[in-house]
């Protein structure tokens, strides 16, 4: 490129406020911008007619293309429906009819969004990758951090923790260093059709909130009928299969015991779903696996961290001890609620991302 302009960067642009207005932010920076939307649904989807207004849905191509048409900037569509199948929606229901709950977001951004656009990028010839993700990234000593977004009420750090330092040293995050209601505005004082377009926070390809619903009409897991049993192996009534199930749930039991019950466990092997009281779900110590150090080369034997074990719990003082394989142990120092296998738990020094692994028993 010539003279002082920037390079080129690949968009990834979900039709929403967030990514638009991350792409305007490049474009007045000076980068050569390419915007990109990944299609994510196949058109005969029993769930593809419901996803007009959903990251992936058929608006969000349309919005996406608008704001490029604004900015004056090349827009493209990919076509990752199957692909996103395969390595997202399967494997949402493997780990539910395992006796885990997934967390789609994560998977998707590891092996669809990033992966997808860093190839893309290198098609044509494109230095980095952006996202309208509340994060940072940071280098120092040599090695890229990945820091939580200056809005933490919109901080999506825990999203990211896979990301690996090749990624890093080549992702921008636009709206690291704004709030919500700055991105909103900037959006706004600049005239972009999605200034004013609301969002939703549900996972993407799940109409409403009901995955349980989800599973059964993409014919994703089979009912499965098994006891429900309390800690002791009581039996107090049946379920249709561990699938509609996850650590902590209260509702839809179906049983009477007289006080309320949770979902404490969850027995893949025997199809069984433990119930107790909420001190029950309580737990102390777990372990993780498939992690990802983001802040060291190779982590310390032990260390202190504030450990989210899932997206929307706050943290909290832990010991993450590494081991062999890829896993590591952590105590808190307070017994949690609800540890879940499936979920990520994510490592946290004030607002830098340690690492992170996923939760198993």
């Amino acid at each position: 490129m010539a003279g002082t302009s920037k390079p080129r960067v690949v968009v990834a642009l979900s039709g929403g406020v967030d990514s638009s207005t991350a792409a305007a932010l490049l474009v007045e920076q000076g980068y050569d911008v390419v915007g990109v939307t990944l299609k994510l649904w196949a058109g005969d989807s029993a769930s593809a007619a419901q996803d007009h207004f959903k990251c992936c849905g058929s608006r969000a191509a349309a919005d996406a293309r608008a704001v490029c048409a604004q900015l004056n900037v090349p827009f493209e569509l990919i076509d990752a429906a199957d692909t996103f199948r395969r390595e997202v929606i399967e494997y949402f229901a493997a780990e539910y009819a395992s006796g885990r709950t997934p967390n789609p977001c994560i998977v998707c951004n590891e092996r669809i969004k990033f992966g997808l656009l860093f190839s893309h990028a290198d098609r044509l010839g494109a230095q980095y990758v952006a996202t309208g993700h509340y994060a940072r990234v940071e280098r120092s000593n040599g090695r890229y951090l990945l820091k939580r977004g200056r809005d933490l009420t919109r901080d999506q750090s825990y999203f990211l923790f896979p990301l690996t330092q090749e990624q890093l040293a080549r992702i921008l995050f636009p709206l690291g260093e704004l709030t919500k209601a700055e991105v909103r505005a900037a959006a706004r004082a600049r005239g972009l059709v999605t200034f004013a377009k609301g969002e939703s926070r549900e996972i993407c390809f799940v109409p409403g909130t009901d995955y349980a619903r989800f599973l059964r009409e993409e014919k994703l897991v089979k009912p499965q009928p098994g006891e429900i049993v309390d800690l002791t192996g009581r039996v107090l009534g049946r379920h249709d299969g561990i699938a509609f199930f996850t650590i902590g749930q209260r509702k839809g039991l179906r049983v009477a015991a007289g006080k309320p019950l949770y979902v404490v466990d969850l027995d893949p092997v025997n199809n069984r779903v433990v119930v107790g009281d909420a001190a029950a779900l309580e737990r102390t110590e777990f372990v993780v696996e498939r992690c990802n150090w983001v802040a060291f080369d190779s982590p310390p034997s032990r260390f202190e961290a504030v450990v989210k074990i899932r997206y929307n719990h706050v943290g909290a003082p832990a010991i993450v001890e590494p081991r062999g394989g890829g896993r590591a142990k952590v105590q808190f120092a307070v017994p949690q609620r609800a540890v879940t296998p499936g979920q990520a738990a994510v490592f946290y020094a004030q607002d830098t991302v340690l690492g992170g692994g996923w939760i198993t028993k």
